[in-house]
């Protein structure tokens, strides 16, 4: 196999650093989507922990309660 010219080297470097470039920007990519997944399934952890409270938010429908005696 002939070495590799200058010119052809040159090239294969380009590549190289922009494969490296692409490679940097999907994990920069993964890793902002899976700090959004975890924010969005705290937040409904947060809320499905809070379902049982006492006093959590009354209902929309207020036809729900029933009249005091």
């Amino acid at each position: 196999m002939p070495p590799l010219s200058f010119r052809t080297r040159e090239k294969t470097m380009y590549e190289y650093e922009l494969h490296q470039l692409t490679v940097a920007e999907l994990i920069r990519r993964a890793d902002q989507q899976r700090t959004v997944r975890q924010a969005v399934l705290a937040r409904r952890a947060a809320r499905r922990a809070g379902h049982h409270d006492t006093e959590g938010r009354v209902g929309r429908n207020r036809s729900w309660f029933v009249r005091a005696a």
